[in-house]
């Protein structure tokens, strides 16, 4: 199953470091089968706060995205971007195309019931 890793990187100065590091960056996940799917493109914010840029890389599963992010290259590579960009970084797991939410639902009224919400 599709996994994603996001980040949600602050705005920061530019940087040598930085540039190198984007120009880098996709040699260290294509052997994992990633790729980008949004790199630092506008994005309009809908609710809440969303300042800074979001970066999405596509594996074709949860193992590649986690054996890309312990790779050796990319650990090499990593600090040149958070020496000075912060942000948040996450790894996901996708849902399958015939994803339907019952369980999430069940699970949400049963807690509810159970709680006296």
């Amino acid at each position: 199953m599709t996994a994603y890793a996001i980040a949600k990187l602050q705005d920061a100065a530019p940087h040598p470091e930085v540039a190198d590091y984007i120009e880098r960056l996709p040699a260290t996940f294509e052997p994992y089968g990633g790729r980008f799917l949004v790199h630092a493109t506008p994005h309009e914010v809908k609710e809440g706060d969303w300042p800074g840029a979001v970066v999405m890389i596509g594996f074709p599963g949860i193992a590649e995205a986690r054996a890309w992010w312990e790779s050796p290259a990319y650990r090499e590579l990593a600090p040149l971007r958070s020496r000075h960009i912060d942000g948040d970084i996450i790894l996901v797991e996708g849902v399958p195309g015939d994803y339907v939410p019952t369980a999430a639902v069940r699970a949400i009224r049963e807690a509810a019931a159970g709680g006296g919400a």
